[in-house]
C-alpha cells in the first residue's frame, strides 16, 4: 500500500469516526421501542449514569465538513415520534439555564446546530397520549486533546406537561432577571465612566483570567428509579383518594418510561398501566383530557391482559363491557 491511499483511508475513517448511520434515524428501526425512555437508555442518548453526554457541535477548520453531533438527540427522539404515528414540534425554548458559564451561553447561540436541538419536544400523536422530552446543554468546553474540536454536554430528559412548564418558566424568568441585573450593571459602568478620572494613578499590573472551571455532571436517578418513583407516588395518592390529578399524572409519566430491563421494573410498568387505566376511565380531571379516554384505557389492558397474563387487568376488561 503506497502513502498516498493509506492517507486516503486514514481521512476516510476520520470522517466516519463521528457519524452516525441514517439508517439508525429511520422510524422503522426505532419504533419496537416501548417508551421513549427506553429509546433515551438504549441508544445511550446520556451517560450511563444518567447523566449528560458529550456531542460534538464544531469540529474545527480541519474537519468542518463531519456533522455536528449535537442534533443526534432530536433526531432520534423525531424519528421515534414518527415511528409512533405523531410529529415532533418545539413546545418550550431552551434559554440554557442549566448551563453556568455566560461565556458559554453566548458561544452556543451562534451555533445553529447547537439551537435546533435544545429545548422541550413534545410529540403530538394520532392515537395515544403525547409526551414531552427535554434536551439541555450542562456544559461546553474544547475536548482534550482535539485542537479546536468543542463538545457540548447535553442532558435528555421525558418531562411531563406540568414539569416543562415549571422548568421552562422558571428558567425563563431566572434569565430575564439575569438580563435585567446585567443591562443595570452596564449603565452603571458607563456613568462611573463619564467621571474625570485622576491625572496621576498608578498603573497596576494587569489581572490574570481566572482559570476556567469545569461544571460538574449533572447526574440523573436511573430510569428505573425514576419510574418507580412516579408509580409509588400514584398509587398512594389514587388509594387514598386525594391529588387524584396529581396521582394521575404520575402513573402516565411512569407507564410511559416504558418496559425497563429488570423484574421490578417490569412490574412496576404494568402496575402503573393499571393506574392509568384507572384514571382513564374514572377520574374526570385527567380522562376529559383526552379523546375517548376509556378506549385508550381498554388499549393498555389490553395488552397488560395478552403480554403479562395480568389478572387485574383482565378483571378491568371484563367490568368495562
Amino acid at each position: 500500500m503506497n502513502v498516498k491511499t493509506f492517507m486516503m483511508l486514514a481521512g476516510v475513517g476520520v470522517v466516519f469516526s463521528g457519524c452516525v448511520s441514517v439508517e439508525s434515524f429511520s422510524p422503522d428501526a426505532l419504533k419496537h421501542f416501548a417508551a421513549p425512555q427506553e429509546l433515551i437508555a438504549k441508544k445511550n442518548l446520556n451517560q450511563t449514569n444518567g447523566s449528560a453526554k458529550a456531542y460534538v457541535y464544531d469540529w474545527g477548520p480541519q474537519r468542518k465538513e463531519l456533522a455536528a453531533e449535537s442534533l443526534i438527540p432530536r433526531k432520534y427522539m423525531g424519528s421515534y415520534c414518527q415511528s409512533q404515528q405523531g410529529h415532533l414540534k418545539l413546545a418550550y425554548k431552551s434559554t440554557m439555564s442549566m448551563l453556568k458559564n455566560s461565556w458559554s451561553k453566548k458561544l452556543l447561540a451562534t451555533y445553529r446546530d447547537v439551537n435546533q436541538g435544545i429545548g422541550a419536544y413534545r410529540c403530538v400523536r394520532k392515537n395515544g397520549p403525547d409526551w414531552i422530552v427535554s434536551i439541555e446543554p450542562v456544559s461546553e468546553r474544547k475536548r482534550d486533546g482535539q485542537g479546536e474540536v468543542r463538545i457540548v454536554h447535553l442532558l435528555t430528559q421525558v418531562m411531563t406537561e406540568d414539569e416543562a412548564r415549571r422548568f421552562y418558566r422558571s428558567a425563563s424568568s431566572s434569565s430575564k432577571k439575569a438580563n435585567t441585573s446585567t443591562n443595570r450593571n452596564n449603565k452603571n459602568t458607563k456613568a462611573v465612566a463619564k467621571e474625570p478620572e485622576p491625572k496621576e494613578s498608578p498603573e497596576l499590573p494587569a489581572e490574570k483570567p481566572p482559570a476556567p472551571v469545569k461544571a460538574e455532571p449533572v447526574v440523573a436517578a436511573t430510569p428505573q428509579q425514576q419510574q418507580m418513583k412516579y408509580y409509588v407516588a400514584a398509587r398512594r395518592d389514587l388509594n387514598s383518594g386525594r391529588n387524584e390529578l396529581n396521582a394521575c399524572n404520575s402513573a402516565q409519566r411512569a407507564y410511559n418510561y416504558g418496559r425497563l430491563q429488570g423484574t421490578n421494573a417490569r412490574n412496576v410498568y404494568a402496575e402503573s398501566g393499571i393506574l392509568l387505566a384507572r384514571c382513564l376511565s374514572a377520574v374526570p380531571s385527567f380522562s376529559n383530557r383526552f379523546s375517548q379516554p376509556k378506549a385508550r384505557a381498554k388499549r393498555i389492558l389490553q395488552e397488560l391482559a395478552n403480554q403479562y397474563n395480568h389478572a387485574g387487568a383482565k378483571r378491568m376488561l371484563r367490568q368495562m363491557k
